[in-house]
């Protein structure tokens, strides 16, 4: 990544790729969500390094409960897992872990590693890491708005906004799907109205850091106009020189 790159300041991952990984090698697909969790404890290290703020990445969706039996209950297990042996060095790393999705559905003695995991790592302040866990984009708003009719709240943009379930980060500048797939598959559905897209074919477990400068730098290529036009922008940015000088 070069000098002058911009850098998105909240980048969402959806992590596809783990089971053709490990099905191109002839390996259990839970091989590849293993080797799944290594790549993305070095995507962590190095969005740190690169002065991102906000990292949110798609764990286990809502639908992924569809998925074989065997799968679904070796996913669990890799989280407590990863729980117990990444948290304290996510800690001494200065990352602030959150567990977004519907813990309704998990078991007590999981929901209870997820606020302990949480708890371990509020006073950090380097990174946000949202790992989203049984999330779904249309769940997300469902339940935004069932609590607004629940607390007779007007629903209008600002308050459902609020409610959501990522409420406490600001909205994805840059979405990335690895694993060339180029759909959002219910992944912040809300939150990404004006993130930039990114598409990558490589397969989860090989996203790298070269990986992630090459999405950064598609990125600051991007002219984000919100709805507005070209000429907008220049007006804008000139503006803020001046006001600056």
């Amino acid at each position: 990544m070069t000098r002058s790159a911009v850098v998105p300041n909240h980048i969402a991952i959806v992590m596809d790729g783990n089971g053709r990984w490990a099905s191109m090698r002839f390996l259990p697909r839970l091989a590849g969500h293993k080797q799944g969790v290594s790549s993305l404890k070095r995507c962590v290290k190095a969005c740190a390094q690169r002065g991102v703020s906000i990292l949110s990445v798609f764990a286990f969706s809502s639908e992924n409960w569809q998925r074989p039996a065997d799968e679904v209950s070796g996913l669990m297990d890799l989280l407590a897992s990863a729980i117990g042996s990444e948290v304290p060095q996510l800690e001494r790393d200065g990352v602030r872990l959150y567990f977004v999705g519907n813990r309704s559905d998990l078991s007590q003695n999981v929901v209870k590693g997820l606020e302990k995991a949480e708890a371990a790592t509020a006073h950090n302040s380097r990174l946000v890491l949202n790992v989203c866990f049984n999330y779904g984009g249309r769940w997300d708003i469902a339940q935004a708005a069932q609590a607004l009719c629940t607390q007779g709240v007007p629903i209008t943009e600002a308050s459902l906004g609020a409610a959501l379930a990522l409420a406490h980060v600001p909205d994805p500048d840059l979405f990335i799907r690895t694993g060339g797939e180029q759909r959002i598959s219910n992944f912040l559905l809300w939150q990404a109205a004006y993130s930039e897209m990114y598409f990558s074919d490589d397969l989860w477990p090989e996203f790298d850091e070269s990986s992630l400068d090459r999405a950064i730098e598609a990125y600051g290529r991007r002219e984000r106009r919100f709805g507005k036009v070209s000429s907008q922008l220049r007006v804008s940015e000139a503006s803020q020189a001046s006001r600056a000088d």
